[in-house]
Order: structure tokens, then C-alpha cells, then sequence
């Protein structure tokens, strides 16, 4: 047994540290008595050295399986550099040729590797299991051991065939890490890997240097992120995109604007990725964008602001990905773009996968949907999910904290939600629960004649979202729980049964209105949300209703909200400009832009508005060479399914791409893909609807039309009619 001291003083012969931090001593004890241990501590708080130390103590070779290329030739390399021996630490896996394996297995059988780094696929491979039969194995350690857990973020079904391979190689001390797990993803991790008797060292998730905000995601989200990198004076940044094509624009788009960035994502090849990433911990470049296969066990210390340009799948995602600022103990800014828009989207991508798979996704999506619109303190909100308190009522250290919303009672509306959850017999969801509420007429209610209840519908002179503030703050103050074993379940705890014998005092905030998710507002029919000049906004809207009128056109056909919003902020007043307007492009631009550019260049010269340069965002050219290509195979009649798969992008992602294009002006024929799919009436049920309409809004146009047609289908026609009727 290692004494205290000796331990200390191997600590600083190793690794130069003269202390421990945290649970880090205690956990490497266990480590070194041979027990098996589950380690749940924050990023930032020193779990690999809970493997590397002991690896370095102990006869044999530490096995570590661990998810991604990258964060194994992170790990590696840092190895390698508290070593005088490159030999003490390699990787095995699928970047390798066969000399370097061959060489990684001289090192091992020669007893110079300490430690090994493998992917679970490339444990899995025969040929490794037989070679690691032959060496001795001083312990086991399966990093990002959240990977297990279909309830994790970051689900990989390989790792639950991690057990079974290492007991045929042969039993040894087995380390479970990860810096996120929830209560249940810690069961799940523990029962896959048959450590349920093993101990287990948790460490607070409280990042008290971290700052969390969450901002509304407008049109102008480029120009936001673009203007705070600039105030940050090339400080270290990440940021985060849910798309690897979003990755690739947004790094363009940062580049043109001044600002030191490069692209990371899976989709690149292994050299441009690693150069990339050595670049960035290297300090030659400030900011790297990139996809969430970016900074799993990335050890840069001084990263001072992690942006999130999509909201994240999960919570789990989001507390990781944020826990990448700041892990010096200095400054960390953690700012989320949020629409609720976003997980709808995530949603649609979840159709096709098992029914369970779909229902634990949209429970994580509704938990990162509650905190982003909560206003409640985002430190309480975050570690209360991961089963931690929070007792402090302001952290001052979030936008929610820093900025407070007016506390009001709501004693009698969580009275009334309790009576809910006990008359539904705690068998439904939160938003079941708000439903039946406010009287919603929906189906699955009256199927469980859940409308003859004299609770439906009394609570219809609340919003629906105060309602929902009163579900998340009382699951947060411990009156009613959530059985996320069953998708999320409300019930009502002993506090809240005792708080509805004798009701006290129970204070909420209201949340957030992020616009467009607002359910009691009326429908938008595009308000000037995103413009900064609303005036002009007005203007603008009269003049594109004149010429509709004029040409006998649909105002969104010349052009939609979202191009005026973004006229009425960076005011074009020269053709060249005016195509660089998302939704614009050359061909609308030359079509009907003179008139407005006209009204733009009086309003700025009769208001004495300066067009100051950091407000319009430059665009990059070769953005378009996607664009380009689409409309080429369209141009050769290629299948737009075919196009979608040879462009590596989901197909809702290539209408999004093909409707951009017409909507900028120019004209393509999609006819022979439409006949092909579908029925003439469709076609010419669907382009007439658009003729009458004075709205091209989808759900707007599914809901007229009927159930019978697809919102793909409507979208086709969409830009058959845009196409036909406007370029």
C-alpha cells in the first residue's frame, strides 16, 4: 500500500502537481487496493490522471477504452510529455497503419506501455482480444463511460458490448469515468458494466466560474457571434453547430469577418482534423467551430467562452460541452442561441428510429427546452437535474440571476397542479398536464374522457407557459418529481402531498418568451422581431404589398420577413449589397430590388443613419458552391433523394437548401422529381392553395390543405410554385 505521502511525491515526480484535487487521491487509493470504482466528476476536475497515475504505479498495462480518435491523441500525447518514454502511452485504432500497430505491440509486449487507448470497435476486433489475452492488464478504465447509457448524450450502442470483451480477455479492476450522468444514466452505466458493488466517488457539478446565458436565436445570429468574438479580444472560444455543413459555413463566415477560425467535424479527413485541433490548442488560431465530435477530453485550460450556435440534443450535452470554458478556474462565458424551432427540427431527425429511442429523445429535448425558456437561476436548474441542490437563491453568475423577472405567488395554481397530477393518477407528462389545464381540445384528452373532468379546463385564464413555470420551479423545490424511467411521468412527492394538506407561500418566475415558440401569442405573420429599424421595417413590408399587388404575386413570393428584417438592420443601398441579403441573391436583386434599395438609400439619408461597417456581415463566395452544385444535378434531372445522399445531407436539409436558392431568384425545374412521387391532383392542389394564399407558412398550409399531405410534399410544391411564379 502506497503511503500518503509517497503517493503525493509520486504525483509530483510524474506529473508535477504537488497536490490532489478533489476526490482524486481517494479514487487512485481505490484504484491501487485493486476495487472496482465508478468516478463522476465534472469536466475540468482531473479524472484522467484518476487512470494515469495508478497505470504508471502498477504491474502490466492499463487498458483504456475511450470514444473518440481525438481525445486519444490528446491524451497521448500529454503522456508522452510527462514521460522521457514515447513508448509508455499509445493508441490503437482504425487511424493506424499496419507498422504503427505492430509497433504499438512491440512497446506493450516489451513492458514499456503503460497505458492504451482504445476505441470500442477496435477492442472488439479478434485479433485484439487474442493479443491482449497474452499481456498483463493492471486495470480497465472506460472513459466518457456515459457512451453506455441510451439515456446519456452521447449514446454508442458498442460501448454496451464492453463488458462481455473485456471479461473474455480476463478479469482486472474495472474504472467507469464521466464527467455527466444523471442518476439514472449512472444505474444504467453501472448495471451494464456489472460494477454495482463497486465504489463510488461523485464530485459537485458546480462550476461557480462558468457564467450561463441563453439568448433568443434571431436572423441575425452571425452578426451577434461575430461582434462578441470581436469584444473578446482573441480570447480562446469554441463554438458549437448541431450540422457539420453549418460548421463549414459559419467558420467561412467568420474568416471573411477578420476573426481567426477553422472548421472541426467528423466529416473531415484525420489530418485536416488534427491539424485543426493542434492549431487551436496551440494557439494559432482563437476560435474553433465545430460539431460535438470536438473537445471530449480536450485539454485546453484557458478556453474562455463556449457559444452554443444550436441548442444541444440534452442537458448532459450541454453541461459538458460548457464545461470546456474555464478549466484554469478562470473566466468562462457560456452563451446559448435558443428557438424552439431548433428541437423541432431535432425531433423531425428522430422519425424512423425505434418508438423507445424516439420517446427518450424527445424527453431530453423537453428538458433542454425547460431550461433554456425557465427563468429560474441556471446553476439551480443544471445541478438539480444531475441530483444536486443548490441552496443559494441568487449565483450571480447567470443571465437569470443577474437579471431577475418579477417573483408572483403561485400558491393556488401548484395547489391546483397537485390536485392534476393526483386525479391523472401521476400516469402523465408535464405538458399533458398543462393541457388538460387550460382546456386543450385534443384528442388523446378526450380518449381518456379526461374532458369530463372538472379540472378541464381550470386553469384557462393562465398562459399555458405560466403553468409550465409552475411544473419545472416545483420540481426544482422538490414538490413534485420526475419518473424518468417512464419518459417523464409527473408525481407528487411527501413535500407536495403535505404542501396541499396545508399550503404555504410558493413564489414562481415567469419564463422567458422566446417569440416564435410563444403558444398564447397570436400568429406572426412576421413582426419586425429581428429588425432593428422597424420603421424602415414597415416601410419596406408597404412597398413589397404594392408590387405583389402590381404583378398579381404573393407579397413572400418577391420576398420574405426575414430578407426585409435584414434590409431594415444593415440598410443596402447599392444592388451588390442587396444580394448578399439572406434570401435575396442575384436574381431578385436585379428582378425587383431598384425600388427598394431606392426607399432604403432616402430613409438613410432623411434620418442622418450612419451604416457603420461592423453591422453588415460578409458573406463568402464559396458558400455557394454547395448551391451550385444542387442546382447542376437538378439541371441533369438527378433524384433530389440522390442529391441529398451524395451531398451527405438529410433531405429535409437539401429542401432547406433548394428552397434558399429559389427564394434568392433563381429558377429550376423540379417537375420530373414531382412526377415521379407523386399524383397530378396533389401537384395542382397544392400550387393552387399557394396562388390564393397571402402566407407560404408550412404548418399554415398543412393545416388548410388537410392531413392527407405531407409536409414534404407541400414544401416541393412550395418551391415549384416560388420558382414558377417568382423568378
Amino acid at each position: 500500500m502506497v503511503k500518503k505521502n509517497e503517493l503525493t511525491e509520486k504525483l509530483k515526480e510524474h506529473f508535477g502537481f504537488g497536490k490532489f484535487k478533489g476526490n482524486q487521491e481517494a479514487v487512485i487509493r481505490s484504484v491501487l487496493e485493486g476495487k472496482d470504482i465508478f468516478v463522476l466528476m465534472p469536466t475540468g476536475g482531473g479524472k484522467s490522471l484518476c487512470y494515469q497515475l495508478p497505470s504508471l504505479l502498477m504491474e502490466g498495462t492499463a487498458i483504456v477504452i475511450s470514444p473518440l480518435i481525438a481525445l486519444m491523441k490528446n491524451q497521448v500525447d500529454a503522456m508522452r510529455n510527462f514521460s522521457a518514454e514515447d513508448g509508455v502511452a499509445h493508441f490503437l485504432n482504425s487511424s493506424l497503419n499496419k507498422a504503427a500497430i505492430d509497433q504499438v505491440k512491440s512497446d506493450i509486449l516489451s513492458g514499456k506501455t503503460k497505458l492504451l487507448y482504445v476505441a470500442p470497435e477496435s477492442l472488439a476486433k479478434d485479433e485484439n482480444v487474442e493479443f491482449l489475452k497474452q499481456i498483463p492488464i493492471s486495470f480497465y478504465a472506460v472513459d466518457e463511460a456515459h457512451c453506455i447509457s441510451e439515456w446519456g448524450h452521447d449514446f454508442r450502442p458498442e460501448y454496451r458490448r464492453i463488458r462481455p470483451i473485456i471479461t473474455e480477455i480476463g478479469k482486472r479492476p474495472l474504472i467507469a469515468l464521466t464527467a455527466t450522468a444523471t442518476p439514472k444514466v449512472q444505474h444504467d452505466i453501472q448495471k451494464n458494466l456489472g460494477m454495482s458493488d463497486a465504489d463510488v466517488f461523485k464530485s459537485s457539478f458546480n462550476r461557480p466560474n462558468l457564467y450561463y446565458e441563453v439568448r433568443p436565436k434571431t436572423t441575425n445570429i452571425e452578426k451577434e457571434i461575430i461582434k462578441y468574438i470581436k469584444s473578446q479580444e482573441e480570447k480562446s472560444g469554441i463554438i458549437y453547430c448541431l450540422s457539420r455543413k453549418k460548421v463549414e459555413e459559419l467558420s467561412e463566415v467568420l474568416q471573411a469577418n477578420g476573426i481567426n477560425a477553422l472548421p472541426y467535424h467528423a466529416g473531415m479527413d484525420s489530418v485536416s482534423r488534427s491539424t485543426n485541433q493542434d492549431s487551436f490548442l496551440m494557439e494559432k488560431v482563437a476560435v474553433i467551430v465545430a460539431t460535438i465530435a470536438f473537445g471530449m477530453g480536450i485539454d485546453k485550460p484557458d478556453v474562455r467562452y463556449v457559444i452554443h450556435y444550436d441548442i444541444p440534443k440534452s442537458l448532459e450535452g450541454y453541461y459538458q460541452e460548457t464545461g470546456r470554458a474555464g478549466r484554469d478556474g478562470g473566466e468562462g462565458q457560456c452563451i446559448a442561441f435558443y428557438t424552439y424551432k431548433d428541437l423541432q427540427k431535432l425531433e423531425k431527425f428522430m422519425q424512423g428510429k425505434p418508438i423507445a429511442e424516439q420517446e427518450i429523445g424527445k424527453q431530453l429535448l423537453l428538458e433542454t427546452a425547460a431550461y433554456a425558456e425557465s427563468s429560474v437561476c441556471r446553476r439551480k436548474s443544471l445541478l438539480h437535474y444531475f441530483g444536486e441542490d443548490y441552496t443559494e437563491e441568487n449565483c450571480e453568475n447567470c443571465d437569470n440571476c443577474l437579471h431577475p423577472k418579477k417573483h408572483i405567488e403561485a400558491c393556488e395554481l401548484l395547489v391546483t397542479v397537485i390536485e392534476a397530477v393526483t386525479a391523472l393518477k401521476e400516469r402523465f407528462k408535464a405538458d399533458y398536464i398543462v393541457s388538460l389545464l387550460v382546456g386543450k381540445d385534443l384528442s388523446e384528452i378526450q380518449s381518456y374522457e379526461h374532458d369530463k373532468l372538472e379540472l378541464f379546463g381550470i386553469g384557462r385564464d393562465e398562459r399555458e407557459r405560466t403553468w409550465q413555470a409552475v411544473i419545472r420551479q416545483a420540481l426544482i423545490a422538490g414538490y413534485l418529481d420526475k419518473d424518468i424511467e417512464n419518459y417523464g411521468l409527473i408525481k407528487v412527492t411527501s413535500a407536495g402531498k403535505k404542501f396541499f394538506q396545508k399550503p404555504v407561500s410558493f413564489k414562481i418566475t415567469e419564463d422567458h418568451d422566446f417569440d416564435d415558440d410563444d403558444d398564447d401569442a397570436p400568429a406572426r405573420s412576421g413582426g419586425a422581431s429581428g429588425a432593428v429599424d422597424p420603421v424602415l421595417f414597415s416601410m419596406l413590408k408597404d412597398l413589397r404589398k404594392k408590387i405583389s399587388k402590381k404583378l398579381g404575386l404573393p407579397p413572400f413570393v418577391i420576398f420574405q420577413d426575414p430578407s426585409l428584417e435584414a434590409m431594415s438592420t444593415t440598410y443596402p443601398i447599392r444592388l451588390e449589397e442587396l444580394q448578399n441579403i439572406p434570401g435575396v441573391g442575384a436574381g431578385k436583386a436585379k428582378r425587383y430590388g431598384k425600388e427598394f434599395i431606392d426607399l432604403i438609400k432616402k430613409h438613410v439619408e432623411e434620418n442622418e443613419i450612419e451604416r457603420p461597417e461592423d453591422l453588415r456581415v460578409r458573406t463568402v463566395a464559396s458558400k455557394s458552391n454547395l448551391k451550385v452544385a444542387i442546382i447542376q444535378s437538378i439541371d441533369r434531372k438527378v433524384a433530389l433523394d440522390d442529391i441529398a445522399n451524395s451531398k451527405g445531407l438529410e433531405f429535409v436539409e437539401l429542401l432547406d437548401e433548394v428552397e434558399a436558392i429559389v427564394y434568392s431568384g433563381t429558377k429550376i425545374n423540379i417537375d420530373y422529381f414531382l412526377n415521379e412521387i407523386m399524383d397530378d391532383d396533389k401537384i395542382v392542389d397544392i400550387f393552387e392553395y399557394f396562388k390564393e394564399s397571402q402566407t407560404d407558412n408550412i404548418d399554415t398550409a398543412i393545416l388548410e390543405l388537410g392531413p392527407e399531405f405531407t409536409e414534404e410534399e407541400v414544401r416541393l410544391i412550395r418551391i415549384k410554385f416560388i420558382s414558377e411564379m417568382g423568378n
